[in-house]
């Protein structure tokens, strides 16, 4: 597939990283000081930039005793080896759950319940199984979970409803990849964490050729409302509006008592 990558970057020259990223380092440290002053940041860890600098700000924030890396490769990860660089960079503490035998065994159970499994139920379980191994680290070790989820994913659905998507606290979720590179760079986090190419770990597509379009387009559109190709635009925008979902508590029923 061939993707658009002719973007005016000048959008992003006035930004801001060193000044955002000392802000949310600060929001960091109030949020943990209000919502569990003692307590520990896990950050489930893929090798990402999205999960590296969430890793990296929570360490500047708290400190890196009391940060804590979850890695849940799904039987043999072949890229594992730059969280484990992470890991090593930052200097925190970090525990390794393969999930395979647990994604497995109830692979196995859907589907001699079932007639027909859907192929997303088959993408989507692992990082719902991640997340649920991720919350079983953070209640035995007085934990808050971070949620490593950023501004452009959540605008067209590209996360997993209570699995990667899910978490207790979320540092990125109002900056854009390109804000999200530009604010690890600020960490002095080394390229191999900032500008590796995006890959969910469920397809063997990259995020850009499953999404039909680039991030860097992606993000000149959430920030300015202009692109250039009007399929692209559509095609955006249906998919922020059917994934407004996934960003919003579970509807209730609006009953008042007399």
């Amino acid at each position: 597939m061939s993707l658009d990558i002719s973007v005016d970057t000048s959008l992003y020259n006035n930004f801001d990283a060193k000044k955002v990223k000392d802000n949310v380092v600060s929001w960091i440290r109030d949020w943990f000081n209000k919502n569990g002053p003692e307590c520990n940041a896990i950050v489930a860890i893929s090798g990402g930039k999205d999960s590296s600098v969430v890793a990296a700000l929570c360490t500047e924030a708290l400190g890196k005793d009391r940060v804590i890396g979850v890695l849940l490769p799904n039987g043999n990860q072949p890229d594992i080896d730059v969280s484990h660089a992470l890991i090593e960079h930052l200097g925190i503490k970090h525990y390794e759950i393969n999930i395979k035998s647990c994604f497995d065994g109830l692979m196995q159970e859907v589907k001699g319940a079932l007639s027909d499994v859907a192929v997303q139920t088959v993408t989507n379980l692992p990082p719902r199984l991640r997340m649920a191994a991720t919350y079983a680290v953070s209640q035995s070790l007085n934990g808050r979970v971070a949620n490593t989820c950023n501004l452009s994913e959540d605008w067209v659905g590209y996360a997993t409803r209570y699995g990667d998507g899910a978490g207790d606290f979320s540092p990125l979720s109002r900056l854009t990849v390109q804000e999200v590179k530009a604010i690890g760079r600020a960490l002095e986090l080394p390229s191999m964490f900032v500008d590796k190419t995006p890959i969910d770990g469920l397809q063997p597509k990259t995020d850009e050729e499953n999404l039909g379009f680039t991030y860097e387009v992606l993000d000149r559109y959430i920030r300015t409302g202009e692109i250039d190709d009007k399929a692209t635009k559509e095609r955006i925008d249906r998919l922020h509006a059917a994934n407004q979902f996934k960003l919003k508590f579970m509807d209730c029923f609006p009953y008042e008592p007399n």
